[in-house]
C-alpha cells in the first residue's frame, strides 16, 4: 500500500479498481490545513485522465503489471496482430487505441513488450531508444538554413520524423520512442 505522499509520477496505482498511472503529483497544504497530494490519473484501460487529491489519510494500492514478450506481425485497418514468441499460433490483436503512439515505431517481427494488469492487456511498451532505418530523406541543401537545419525523414515503418541536414537514405537513426525525436545517425 502506498501513502498519500508516495503517489508520485510514473507510479502505477489501482484506484476505484482500476489500474491507472499518476501523470503528475504535487504535495502542499493550504493554510493550517492538513496536507494534500493532488494527482492527475490516466486510467490504463479507458485512455481517460482525471484529477484526483489524496489526503493524508488516504492510501492506494500499487498495481501489479505484468509484462510479456510478444512478436508484432502486421497492422490491418486499425488492427495490431502480435503473436507469442515460442508460439505463432497464438495469434491476437490490439486496437490503435490500445496501443497509442508508440504504433509509429512498431516493426514487422520485431519484439515488444506487453503490459497486463491481470488478464486485461493494457497496451505495447517499446525500448525508450530503437535503431530505424530512414527510407526517404530528401536531400540537404547547403546553407538551408532556414527550418534550424532539419528536415522531415521517413522511417522503415512509416513514421515521419525531424533530423538533420546530414542523414540520408539507408542511413540507420536511434529514435527516442516516448518523445518521437531523433537522437543520433549511427554509424556503418
Amino acid at each position: 500500500m502506498l501513502a498519500y505522499n508516495d503517489i508520485t509520477v510514473r507510479k502505477f496505482i489501482v484506484f476505484e479498481d482500476e489500474p491507472y498511472e499518476v501523470l503528475e503529483s504535487h504535495v502542499f497544504r493550504k493554510q493550517q490545513r492538513k496536507p494534500v497530494n493532488a494527482t492527475k490519473l490516466k486510467n490504463l484501460i479507458t485512455g481517460k485522465v482525471k484529477e484526483h487529491s489524496f489526503h493524508v489519510s488516504d492510501k492506494a494500492e500499487e498495481a501489479e503489471l505484468v509484462k510479456r514478450d510478444v512478436k508484432y506481425l502486421y497492422e490491418n485497418r486499425g488492427e495490431f496482430w502480435f503473436c507469442e514468441v515460442k508460439d505463432p499460433s497464438q495469434r491476437f490483436k490490439l486496437s490503435a487505441d490500445q496501443i497509442g503512439p508508440a504504433s509509429r515505431f512498431l516493426r514487422p517481427n520485431g519484439l515488444v513488450s506487453i503490459q497486463m494488469f491481470g488478464e486485461v492487456m493494457l497496451g505495447v511498451s517499446l525500448p525508450i531508444k530503437m535503431e530505424l532505418k530512414v527510407k526517404e530523406a530528401p536531400p540537404g541543401i547547403k546553407g538551408d538554413s532556414s527550418r534550424g537545419g532539419m528536415k522531415q525523414i521517413v522511417l522503415e515503418t512509416g513514421a515521419v520524423i525531424n533530423a538533420p541536414l546530414f542523414v540520408n537514405e539507408n542511413d540507420t537513426v536511434v529514435v527516442n520512442t516516448e518523445t518521437g525525436d531523433y537522437v543520433e545517425r549511427k554509424s556503418a
